[in-house]
């Protein structure tokens, strides 16, 4: 493919999701406009689901026979679970089963991951999902909230992790559940399997040996400001804190099917950034393959920008989080709060006063979350 054609289908490709094109600039819709910004995502979220299609068509009536019926579910003897995923799983299948049905496309994570499922005991049927991934470097609100130097950065963002998507399913996201979910981020059995997981691996580039303290989860709201995050507490204190917004980075816009054609484009007439060769070979990552098509093909680099604020949230899970990640405390002072703990709160404050006066819960029908026809 030649620059000038791939220069038409990535001007065509942004104005067909609902970008406006001003010179040297893409325009997203307000951000507050949470309609308009469903439809920037949905060819990508398609596209999503056109991939997965080989791998979980087969199985759909198998993961949808984890999905409750509405009748199911006893919202006063709901027992909640946690389940870390494995790989390669009926448990993973199910995880990304699950995503394909967010209003935004998700990725798989990258770097170290940590994957769970909700399950509720009294029907062994899902709940919701939580993954967990490797934090971007550089996010300014959280860097900010800290108070990093770029040294103390380098050093304790091992001990950050990225809830990269978590929410509730039907019937149980009627009853409030996605909450739920949002608030066992913070539970001490998170915090525990992550340093089972990671306590004694060793940095690839530094070569330090990880202790497998996790100190904060960050996370950022799928459209705009968040309702389930804000205000969310838990024994007076908030669980999550918002601390500003994203600039409006990324690249989903890029993520409908015209990111292979880009990649092969760079990967055959562009030169990846000169790096660390412990890191591998080929370029940093895909925002660096679509900087380098941009230029290369003639479009501003501002293009890069979907101008998509999302809000941004930090849940410190140790009293002197902060100072910890700032090297001014060499312990954390944990916040003990388990799934059970959690859980018992969720249930008095949000669960049963919901499940009384609204009833729709019930008529949900597992079938209705199937994507594709039998």
């Amino acid at each position: 493919m030649n620059k000038d054609t791939l220069h038409k289908l990535i001007s065509r490709s942004l104005r067909a999701q609902g970008f406006c094109i001003r010179r040297n600039r893409i325009l997203a819709p307000p951000s507050n406009d949470k309609i308009s910004v469903r439809q920037l995502h949905r060819l990508s979220v398609q596209h999503q689901i056109d991939l997965a299609e080989p791998a979980l068509r087969s199985n759909e009536s198998g993961l949808l026979s984890k999905i409750a019926r509405g009748e199911e579910v006893a919202p006063e003897h709901i027992r909640p679970a946690l389940v870390q995923i494995e790989s390669d799983s009926f448990d993973s299948h199910l995880f990304r089963y699950t995503t394909l049905h967010w209003s935004i496309p998700i990725s798989s994570g990258y770097g170290r991951r940590l994957r769970f499922l909700i399950i509720d005991r009294q029907n062994e049927k899902l709940i919701g999902i939580l993954g967990l991934a490797d934090p971007v470097f550089s996010q300014n609100s959280r860097d900010m909230w800290i108070g990093w130097s770029a040294e103390d950065r380098r050093e304790r963002l091992q001990h950050v992790m990225e809830a990269f998507v978590l929410g509730a399913v039907p019937p149980y996201s009627m009853l409030l559940c996605g909450k739920l979910v949002a608030m066992l981020v913070a539970s001490c059995e998170v915090r525990e399997a992550f340093r089972k997981k990671y306590r004694d691996r060793r940095a690839q580039i530094s070569g330090r040996q990880f202790d497998g303290r996790l100190a904060l989860v960050t996370t950022t709201s799928a459209l705009g400001r968040s309702s389930i995050y804000n205000r969310l507490k838990y024994d007076g204190r908030l669980l999550f804190e918002s601390v500003g917004f994203t600039r409006g980075s990324g690249d989903f816009h890029f993520s409908n099917g015209l990111y292979h054609m880009i990649s092969q484009y760079v990967n055959r007439y562009c030169e990846p950034t000169a790096k660390d060769e412990r890191w591998g070979k080929g370029f940093r990552n895909r925002r660096e393959v679509i900087r380098k098509c941009l230029a290369k093909v003639g479009l501003p680099n501002q293009w890069a920008f979907h101008g998509v604020q999302r809000e941004v949230f930090v849940a410190p899970l140790a009293r002197n989080a902060r100072q910890f990640l700032r090297n001014e405390h060499s312990r954390l002072v944990w916040y003990h709060q388990s799934i059970e703990d959690l859980f018992n709160f969720f249930r008095e404050r949000w669960l049963l006063p919901r499940a009384q006066w609204d009833k729709r819960y019930l008529e949900f029908c597992p079938e209705s979350y199937r994507l594709w026809k039998k």
